[in-house]
């Protein structure tokens, strides 16, 4: 408990331990924004968190230089990791231990020769962002926070994870466009705006093509609960129509069944639809 109130308004990563049947490694940042006593079970608490962001890859426990985390170095078997961080599911790490775990986990969003694809460039991106992703590594390693709050990297992370989970095909048309660059003409939209509080998670995105993307986030169409599709053509421009001609039926998703949009965020964008 002791080191849990220790990251109370501070940034977190999550790990991934071995018996949760996947990769082991750190899955996502976010920042603490209190610690509160469960009322039901003394000793317990609940940590809320703010502005989760899933990296682009698990981050391994190990690189090739050794463990992020330093202390694991003096473990004197690999086979004993599990073992030594028993109890110490919750504990502190250095600023730079931080800083080299969520690079190393945005490093696809931050690789420049993404830069065109994830709309990080200077035709798309403002001075500040451009200044972030052109430091040098120990800047950036100083300036995380930064990179973890900046709007346009949160939004290039989002689509570059929602894209790939849709094969760059827009989930209403079908429409797959991708130019010589890599960039998709497919867009990431959040289910649940980021405006109303909604998360950065590939479950509460959708890949679609601009007009649909523009439709979308005016509650011109939604999604019904078994994913078919909802259209207010009273409101829809008739040009336009024959873009939902599988109105009703359940839209593209991702093979990943752990992918698809959640119940929860598309009732929050059916409420405004049928409002």
């Amino acid at each position: 408990m002791a080191e849990a109130r220790k990251a109370a308004e501070d940034w977190i990563v999550y790990r991934a331990p071995r018996r949760g049947g996947g990769r082991v490694g750190y899955f996502a940042a976010a920042r603490v924004a209190g610690i509160d006593p469960d009322p039901k079970l003394p000793g317990h608490s609940y940590a809320w968190m703010e502005d989760f962001l899933p990296f682009d890859e698990i981050v391994p426990l190990e690189r090739s230089s050794g463990f992020y985390e330093r202390r694991l170095d003096f473990v004197a078997k690999r086979s004993l990791i599990g073992r030594a961080l028993q109890g110490h599911s919750v504990r502190t790490i250095s600023e730079i231990e931080f800083g080299d775990i969520v690079r190393q986990g945005l490093a696809e969003t931050l690789d420049p020769a993404n830069a065109v694809r994830l709309e990080l460039d200077p035709a798309h991106a403002d001075s500040e962002t451009l200044t972030l992703l052109n430091a040098s590594e120990e800047e950036q390693e100083r300036r995380v926070v930064q990179i973890l709050m900046n709007r346009k990297i949160r939004d290039a992370s989002f689509r570059h994870q929602v894209c790939r989970a849709y094969d760059n095909t827009c989930a209403v048309t079908g429409l797959r466009m991708v130019n010589g660059g890599g960039k998709a003409e497919a867009q990431a939209a959040h289910i649940w705006s980021v405006a109303a509080g909604g998360p950065d998670v590939v479950q509460n995105g959708l890949a679609l093509s601009a007009t649909v993307h523009w439709l979308f986030d005016r509650h011109l169409i939604s999604l019904a609960d078994d994913y078919g599709l909802l259209v207010s053509h009273n409101r829809v421009p008739g040009e336009l129509r024959s873009l939902f001609e599988r109105q009703l039926q359940r839209i593209r998703l991702p093979k990943n069944k752990a992918l698809w949009p959640r119940p929860q965020y598309i009732e929050r964008h059916r409420a405004a639809f049928l409002g």
